[in-house]
């Protein structure tokens, strides 16, 4: 490890200027007045092609750049807005918050003085098999609870999927495919007996997810350092980014089961254990004449039940093309976000962007469309577990951080999708 990778922790701890609300909010403003720039450039472009049958090339080059711009614009406002709402490093006294619980002041002293006696003591007490030698040690719950806030803050499916804390190592959920049978019958008609419900059980095994941030003495010296808030932010972008990829398109082998890795078929012939899609009829691209049809199809594609809470899931590039394109009465499907920190909307439904999700090719599933939190199930298992390690990497401390995590779906009738594609 370098000293430029392993200083960094504390590089980070340094002093540095605060995000206020004046930033946030001049931030939103460029967001706005670039979009307005882009519809103009975009209005533009498509007069050329109604008048001439082609874009001018200085006008396609133009609205890249605004494009550009608006993502970068739409990034900085998000983050702007994340920083603004997370409590600042120090010490909690200085916060006026309450005086940590027991546990936390022993994790606090093993973090920072590899003092394990406390620890041990606490986790013999509530009966826990957690020791050094066997993977490190629980953190305190307050610690946990803001690891899983930040990750839920950053990480665009678990932002929007359901979510279950579990203490093993596997959640089995059983689920009714059928539902129960029933029927109308005459004030005085015979009743006959109804079908039983079909029950199907779902697995979800929880697979570890770790991070190793490093530390140097100086930081763990400095008792201004709110050390768990320091563990969550190392950890939270890796854990994120880690989540994102499994939570779309893991194979579920050592990771969650992502949901374009189930089977899917055509919607019209949908069954239980599979995804419905539509085509855009067109391969690796709208089509030509009224492409809005196509998500207009998707969004009724899915029920009504489900649609109420329903969101598109996208990529950026993938947005950046839908972002041109009008309804039948010249209004813009695609609209930046109403506030700081909020999703932008398309037909009136959030967007979450995942870059995990497939670029728009010939036969990709680029799209998806649905109810998510009853769609898509994020299991957390109880405990994140840390390991001090004081010597791997001398003069730097390093911290093997652990938390176990699955993922699947719950229920396959909750998310359509869009394939660019002709069947």
């Amino acid at each position: 490890m370098t000293a430029e990778i392993a200083s960094a922790p504390e590089r980070k701890s340094a002093a540095r200027p605060l995000r206020t609300d004046a930033d946030v909010a001049s931030a939103f403003e460029d967001l706005m007045s670039t979009f307005a720039a882009f519809r103009e450039e975009n209005d533009r472009r498509l007069d050329d092609l109604e008048r001439r049958g082609a874009a001018d090339v200085l006008t396609v080059e133009k609205l890249d750049r605004i494009d550009r711009a608006l993502e970068e614009q739409k990034r900085l406002t998000d983050d702007l807005a994340l920083k603004a709402a997370r409590p600042r490093l120090g010490d909690p006294r200085d916060r006026g918050e309450a005086r940590p619980s027991e546990h936390k002041r022993a994790f606090d002293a093993y973090v920072r003085g590899g003092v394990e006696m406390n620890l041990k003591r606490l986790e013999e007490k509530a009966l826990s098999v957690g020791s050094g030698q066997d993977g490190g040690y629980l953190v305190p719950a307050e610690l946990e609870r803001e690891i899983t806030r930040r990750l839920s803050d950053i990480s665009p499916i678990r932002a929007i999927a359901g979510n279950r804390q579990v203490s093993a190592s596997v959640y089995n959920k059983p689920f009714s495919a059928t539902g129960p049978a029933a029927g109308w019958v005459a004030e005085t008609g015979a009743r006959p007996e109804t079908s039983s419900p079909v029950l199907q059980l779902l697995a979800f095994p929880t697979m570890e997810l770790y991070a190793m941030p490093s530390a140097t003495g100086a930081l763990l010296d400095d008792a201004a350092v709110d050390i768990d808030r320091w563990i969550a932010e190392e950890v939270e972008q890796v854990f994120a980014e880690q989540e994102g990829i499994a939570f779309v398109t893991g194979d579920g082998i050592n990771k969650p089961k992502g949901f374009l890795a189930y089977a899917k078929v055509a919607n019209a012939s949908w069954s239980w254990n599979n995804l419905g899609y539509l085509t855009t009829g067109v391969s690796g691209a709208f089509p030509a004449t009224n492409p809005s049809d196509k998500l207009v199809d998707l969004v009724y594609a899915l029920r009504a039940g489900y649609r109420q809470n329903a969101t598109w899931v996208m990529s950026r590039r993938t947005q950046a093309e839908i972002r041109k394109l009008k309804d039948s009465q010249g209004s813009y499907l695609w609209q930046p976000p109403a506030s700081p920190g909020a999703q932008a909307t398309l037909m009136n439904f959030p967007v979450a962007e995942s870059e995990s999700m497939p670029a728009i090719a010939a036969d990709s599933y680029s799209i998806a469309f649905g109810d998510f939190r009853r769609g898509y199930l994020v299991v957390d298992r109880v405990g994140v577990r840390v390991l001090r390690d004081p010597y791997s990497a001398k003069p730097y401390v390093l911290f093997y951080t652990t938390k176990r995590v699955g993922g699947g779906i719950q229920d396959f009738d909750a998310i359509k999708l869009l394939k660019f594609g002709t069947v």
